[in-house]
């Protein structure tokens, strides 16, 4: 019987690219990729984190500064770079031996290789998103956070996407991606500062809260649509059709199959006895329905979703994210220095004549997505005295989830540079802009409540209360109550 020869063995992934690549070189260049993506986002996350932002943008800004933009230590052929800009490169050719021959199919592989890293990094993130939610609670947080939610997607989306495409003659799918984007909220960020304000269980604060939350939802299943379009790079109205309701229907499946499945899984792993037993089932159903999604033309992040909405109701889901974390520490800070990486800054300098129209549409959509997140407030209604302007400025930080909207927009080709750095221009600037603001609209004098407080309801028109433990929130519905509880964030993300 003869052993598999290591050297001429490869994965599909590497089946063009590594064919006149020594396997052992893509290692060791992977291996250095890993060293300096962490390196970045430790180090960009820490710092972040000290000043008071998520540490999510600081692991952004790391990859940014790793990156094509600075100092080209991570970068990827699909931006028009090729190896000899590449600094990992060009150290393995003064200690590893890498012959100049070798080196254009070692770095394709390379790159690659941390491309589909980064990607399963954004399905894991998906999957965590979806174990801490749960869609029918959320469903029930209330009319008034349901409208904000609504109108905070509606408006920049349709405000973004006309905008480009009329006033900078942007083509239809980028366009679309582009207002995508915009409608994202980070629930994270707001919920630190109104803590921090003590306006944490204020008739405000419950409802940016609640519909912080909803927004994600609803961004997500936007994504899938418009990351769907992306791959045949045209508008039919027909297959819009088709994907919203797929993308929809998917969700909801996930609903109904989640009070099947949910005692099955536990069933399941509650036989398996060796180590991975509980989280090594979640990945393979996870994965399954990531699957899935792309089978039928919808995002593998929808699906991983969806998977983390089936497990998040069952008893086991504490211990599950408990096993889930360590491993989306592992692979999500690929995908975020990644992100970052492969935007060039350089396309926004003032400086060089081509680059101003790039940075006007950066200008333009910082405008949208502020404005368009703003007059969220004016949608509420029935609430006398309530601090309307407080309400719209609470939804406006983008933070983690407007990075996936750019990451998956820049993966699938459908943003060109300028509009690829434009929008995390938007996402850096929405989140390091919202603190300050939210502290100017709520007055010194209405810093009432403890915000130490452990416990908020919302009392929305649904009897449905969510409790809502401080600061420095992560979304999680209670076992004991079924309630939706905002836990503690990690300090890691």
């Amino acid at each position: 019987m003869h052993l598999l020869d290591p050297i001429s063995f490869s994965f599909p992934l590497l089946a063009t690219a590594t064919q006149a690549a020594d396997s052992s070189m893509v290692v060791e260049a992977v291996l250095l990729s890993l060293v300096v993506i962490y390196l970045a986002s430790k180090v960009g996350g820490e710092l972040s984190n000290q000043v008071g932002l998520p540490p999510v943008l600081g692991e952004l800004v790391g990859g940014v500064i790793v990156g094509v933009s600075v100092f080209h230590l991570l970068v990827f052929p699909e931006g028009g770079t090729d190896s000899s800009n590449s600094l990992i490169v060009s150290f393995l050719q003064m200690t590893a031996g890498l012959t100049p021959e070798a080196t254009p199919a070692v770095f394709a592989a390379q790159s690659e290789v941390i491309s589909v890293l980064a990607e399963l990094g954004v399905i894991v993130l998906l999957f965590e998103i979806g174990l801490e939610s749960n869609l029918k609670d959320l469903m029930a947080v209330g009319i008034q956070a349901t409208v904000v939610a609504v109108v905070g997607v509606a408006v920049p989306f349709a405000a973004g996407t006309v905008g480009l495409m009329t006033l900078f003659g942007i083509d239809a799918v980028p366009a679309i991606f582009a207002g995508a984007a915009l409608t994202a909220t980070s629930i994270g960020m707001t919920s630190k500062v109104l803590s921090e304000l003590g306006r944490l269980n204020s008739k405000e604060g419950q409802i940016i809260l609640g519909a912080a939350v909803i927004d994600d939802v609803l961004g997500i299943i936007v994504l899938a649509v418009v990351a769907s379009l992306a791959k045949d790079g045209v508008v039919d109205v027909s297959k819009v059709i088709y994907l919203i309701i797929s993308a929809t229907g998917f969700i909801l499946g996930a609903i109904l199959l989640g009070n099947v499945f949910n005692k099955s899984f536990v069933a399941i792993a509650d036989q398996l006895k060796t180590r991975g037993g509980l989280v090594i089932p979640a990945l393979i159903f996870a994965f399954a329905m990531a699957y899935l999604a792309a089978v039928i033309h919808l995002e593998a992040i929808l699906g991983a979703f969806a998977a983390g909405l089936v497990l998040e109701e069952t008893d086991k889901r504490k211990e599950l994210q408990t096993q889930v974390f360590p491993i989306a520490d592992i692979l999500v800070p690929i995908f975020f220095v990644t992100v970052g990486a492969k935007t060039d800054l350089g396309v926004l300098n003032p400086a060089i004549p081509d680059n101003r129209e790039g940075l006007i549409m950066a200008t333009f959509l910082i405008t949208v997505a502020i404005i368009g997140k703003v007059i969220t407030g004016l949608s509420v209604f029935g609430q006398p005295g309530i601090n309307r302007l407080a309400i719209g400025v609470g939804m406006i930080p983008r933070g983690e989830v407007g990075l996936v909207f750019a990451g998956v927009g820049a993966a699938s080709g459908a943003l060109s540079k300028p509009l690829g750095a434009a929008i995390i221009m938007m996402v850096i600037l929405t989140t390091f802009l919202a603190p300050p603001l939210l502290r100017f609209v709520f007055p010194d004098d209405s810093q009432i409540g403890d915000a130490d407080s452990e416990q908020l309801v919302l009392d929305g028109s649904s009897a449905t209360s969510l409790l809502i433990e401080p600061p420095q929130s992560r979304v999680s519905p209670s076992n004991d109550s079924g309630n939706l509880e905002v836990t503690p964030e990690s300090s890691d993300r």
